[in-house]
């Protein structure tokens, strides 16, 4: 059994882009998902036309219980697993005054408690080489509207660098900050299009974007600890 990798929320969107590039690149997939079953079971399936070893896990990231149960259930399947990607987050619209308890909770245990403690887990493996987290180029800027899942991101930029310093030289943790790469799922491609004019290229992107941040991260044994910004400059303006 070769390499493998791990990518939460690996069934669909850009979580389905890395884990078919991965698959791709010779690593066997175990592709996490929590509601969406037939997307991840369907990610699987292509995975192994393409000659590698894929299996789906479930696990509810905004459920600490299930999230620190993720790592063991997978190294039984894989243990060579080498990489984590933290892929799967919430995207919600919601303004300060109107963030409960309930929405704080709810963002930060899926954006920031689930990859900070599943990367702890992880890195006690003896296989582990490398994170990546999937951050979004509004960390690099005060922006107040989706106030929590701002935060959610910050924060996890913010670890992101620390648990670089900490995990080498055994594990490399990087991350990769998408712009307009996808709609949102209510929206169409004219809403990138709109977006893309406000930034620098003035185009929007695509998976195959965030497919080659992937790869010139684990290519290049030489970083760690950098925020890859794939977003046309939005972070700019």
């Amino acid at each position: 059994m070769g390499k493998a990798a791990l990518i939460t929320g690996g069934g669909k969107r850009l979580g389905k882009a890395i884990s078919l590039s991965l698959a791709e690149r010779g690593y066997d997939i175990a592709v996490h998902y929590n509601h969406s079953d037939k997307e991840a079971i369907e990610t699987a399936e292509l995975i192994r036309a393409k000659g590698r070893k894929a299996e789906t896990f479930q696990a509810n990231l905004s459920d600490i219980k299930q999230v620190r149960t993720l790592i063991p259930k997978v190294f039984e399947v894989f243990p060579k697993c080498a990489i984590l990607v933290n892929s799967a987050s919430i995207f919600e619209d919601v303004a300060f005054n109107d963030v409960t308890e309930e929405v704080f909770d709810r963002d930060f245990n899926t954006n920031f408690k689930a990859p900070f403690f599943l990367s702890q887990d992880f890195s006690k493996e003896n296989s582990a080489e490398l994170i990546i987290n999937m951050l979004d180029m509004r960390i690099n800027k005060i922006e107040t509207k989706h106030f929590s899942y701002n935060l959610t991101k910050k924060s996890l930029r913010d670890f992101t660098l620390m648990a670089a310093k900490d995990l080498g030289p055994k594990i490399r943790v990087n991350g990769i900050c998408p712009g307009p790469i996808l709609p949102p799922p209510d929206k169409g491609l004219e809403y990138l299009e709109k977006i893309a004019q406000n930034t620098p290229l003035k185009k929007p992107g695509n998976p195959d974007y965030i497919i080659s941040a992937v790869e010139y991260i684990l290519d290049n044994t030489f970083v760690t600890g950098q925020c890859l910004f794939v977003d046309g400059g939005q972070h700019l303006v």
